[in-house]
Order: C-alpha cells, then structure tokens, then sequence
C-alpha cells in the first residue's frame, strides 16, 4: 500500500517539541503530556507555554514533575482522524524515557482495526520532530510502510545528538541521569556533552565554560557531517535563544548547503527533566 500526505495521519506527542508540526502540515497532530505543579496538571504547550513555565518555574517552591497522555487523550486524536485518513502513524518520545509509547498502543488497540501503528521514536525533543519532518517528506512523494520502518531503523542508528545542561540537578530529580549520573557535582563551571543512546542519557565529556561546550559541538558536527542539502539539522534550546542563535550561525558557518528543518523551545515537558540553559543540537544526512 502506497502512503501519502494525503492518506496517512503522523501523530506526535508534544516532547517532540515541534508546537506548530499542525500549522506546517494539516496531516500532523500533537498529543500532550502533562506538566504538574503541585496538584495543578497543565496540558504541555496547550495550558502552558514554554516561556510561562520557565518564568515559573524560578519561583516554584519545588520542581514540577510530568505525566504521559492517557490511552483516551491518544484515542480522542485517533477518532478525530480516522474520517479523513485511511493510515494514522504515530511516533513516541523513546519508551525508555516515558510511559507515552505505552499509551499510544493502547489507543491503537481500543481504536481497534489496523489504522493505527505506534513507532517508538528511540529519541526526544528536535530530534522526534526530524525523524518525523524526513517521514513527512518520504509521503509527500509516496512511501510505504517497509521504506518508513527502514528509515527508522537507519535514523536510530547513524543520527547525531549532543545536548549540554547548566546543572544535573533537573535529569538527576527527574530520574532521567542515567549514566550521567558520573559527571554529577558541583565543580564550578564545567559544563557536561551529553547524549542519548538507545533511550539512556550518558556522557561523552565534561569542558569548562560555554565556549569550549559550543567547540566541542563544532568539532563532533564538522567531523560527522558533510556539507549537502541532505544534511537536515535540528536545534532546540531552554530559555537560551542567544544559545539556539550561536548554533544557527555555526551550521551555517560550517555547513552551509545544510537544512534547518526546525528551531525551537523545549516545551514545559522536556524543560521539566532538562532545566533552563539547556541547548540541544540534533543532525542527520538523509
């Protein structure tokens, strides 16, 4: 079976951090997570935008903590599409990282049929939203079901992700250090690279200040990179915009031919376990 933009639907959950994935293509649809304060639940990126959460987020008493969407959030989504489209794939932050896979494919089973199939994304944040940009451009040509699985596949295993935080502290609370856990203290300064593998954040190296964190991201791009339009490229930042623009302007310094497919904010979700001054940075040759 042939899918297209116009047959199959893409469901995304809101860490994929792509808030205007609707506005871009009419086919794409965001599911929320759910940011907690206290006993306050907030739908991510729908009852709370991320600059409102970071600004509370200084003043909060203590730090929030996040919910995955129920079956029935995903089945709501998967009635208002099922009209219109004959295929509804769905891609999840990694299933290592939350619950949300998980209630996707109960959705899917309670939908009932065969409408509906749940990709475990392996990833997070821009890096999602790239994965499922490459897929929207695989249907827009026409794909199959075999071309998608086999680019996911391919994405999981050669695609780049680098991420540098101001503290530990918010993965560490959020349970979500993994074998970062090493580079936990407080040694002034130092700023940890750190990735994701197979849903795990682990190290790759600990530098002292922001610079020597941006020359470290230059050095892993320029050496696993080269300069094509193929190149599609994804940077995300948390409460750091002169951050996000200093990667606009290595990308485009040193890989000019590149693509950034997309640029934005961690949602109040993702914020939650990274914290402020985060900044990620997500590439893949397509």
């Amino acid at each position: 079976m042939t899918l297209t933009a116009e047959n199959t639907a893409v469901v995304l959950d809101s860490t994929s951090d792509f808030a205007d994935a609707q506005q871009r293509y009419p086919n794409f649809r965001v599911v929320p997570l759910y940011v907690l304060f206290g006993s306050e639940s907030l739908k991510d990126y729908v009852d709370i935008t991320p600059e409102r959460f970071y600004e509370r987020l200084q003043s909060a008493p203590e730090l929030p903590t996040t919910s995955q969407p129920t079956p029935g959030d995903f089945l709501a989504t998967y009635e208002e599409l099922a009209p219109q489209y004959d295929n509804i794939r769905v891609l999840t932050i990694s299933s290592t990282l939350s619950g949300t896979y998980g209630s996707a494919v109960a959705a899917a089973e309670m939908l009932g049929g065969d409408k509906v199939r749940v990709i475990d994304s392996g990833t997070v944040s821009a890096s999602t939203a790239l994965m499922a940009i490459a897929i929207q451009q695989r249907l827009e040509r026409g794909t199959t079901d075999q071309e998608v699985d086999a680019f996911v596949e391919g994405y999981k295993r050669d695609h780049h992700l680098l991420f540098t935080v101001n503290t530990l502290e918010y993965l560490a609370k959020g349970g979500r250090i993994g074998r970062a856990a090493a580079f936990a203290g407080n040694l002034l300064n130092v700023k940890p690279i750190l990735a994701i593998r197979d849903g795990e954040v682990i190290p790759l190296k600990r530098v002292r200040g922001n610079a020597k964190a941006f020359a470290e991201f230059r050095q892993q791009f320029v050496a696993t990179s080269t300069d094509s339009p193929n190149l599609k490229v994804g940077i995300a930042h948390a409460a750091a915009p002169d951050r996000l623009q200093a990667l606009r302007e290595l990308v485009e310094h040193e890989r000019p031919h590149a693509q950034i497919e997309i640029a934005t904010i961690l949602g109040p979700v993702v914020g939650t376990h990274a914290g402020p001054g985060t900044v990620g940075f997500f590439w893949f040759e397509d």
